[in-house]
């Protein structure tokens, strides 16, 4: 099974992307936020599900390998396959579903187009138990800002991409928005840029 991807982005097309490998071109699926950040001719790691089915088979790549954990957990839910599981993942964050699964609250899932009142219960109760609690404030993206659950998560992406580690990188975004002025509101490149200074030169980037 191929379960990540690191090579030179080819084409990005909508929630498509080519992704080149030692000249071979493979397609990926990706959440909307994850094709935002890519761009073609640039390098990118993105961790991958591969899905086998007897005419078909295809491949569904995520910036963090907790969102592909993720989207493997919900399509062992009956009822969700992989176009919900994706469409869940477009809508919120991983520690938006940890958040929901903890509460019990399927009505975030009946938001998603695919998914019926039976299936969004059947999420809760599945789950229940196999998601890590969602992070406190101290732990990474918990932090009171004007930049939206969904824009963090990409900028993590986006730093994961450029070789940071996961656990680097969410410290590294959790820092430049507290450093934040209030009010301000910078772009998605603009915070990607923010943070970057804020993690200084790539020796440092698993020493922290």
């Amino acid at each position: 099974m191929i379960s990540q991807l690191r090579g030179a982005v080819l084409v990005v097309d909508g929630q498509t992307v080519v992704i080149d490998i030692h000249g071979v071109g493979l397609s990926v699926s990706v959440p909307e936020r994850t094709a935002q950040m890519l761009r073609p001719g640039e390098d990118t790691l993105l961790h991958t599900s591969m899905i086998v089915r007897e005419d078909d088979m295809s491949l569904t790549g995520f910036g963090l390998a907790e969102e592909r954990d993720l989207f493997d957990l919900l399509r062992s839910v009956g009822g969700v396959g992989p176009k919900s599981a994706l469409g869940v993942l477009q809508h919120y964050t991983a520690d938006d579903i940890a958040s929901a699964i903890a509460r019990e609250d399927d009505s975030a899932f009946r938001e998603v187009s695919g998914i019926g009142p039976k299936t969004a219960k059947l999420i809760v109760l599945t789950l229940q138990g196999k998601l890590a609690p969602p992070s406190t404030p101290a732990a990474s993206l918990a932090v009171e800002s004007s930049v939206s659950g969904g824009d963090q998560a990409a900028i993590v992406q986006a730093l994961v991409g450029l070789g940071w580690s996961e656990r680097v990188a969410k410290k590294g975004v959790a820092d430049m928005l507290a450093a934040l002025d209030e009010g301000e509101n910078p772009s998605v490149p603009e915070l990607v840029r923010k943070a970057l200074q804020l993690l200084g030169p790539q020796t440092s980037r698993e020493g922290r």
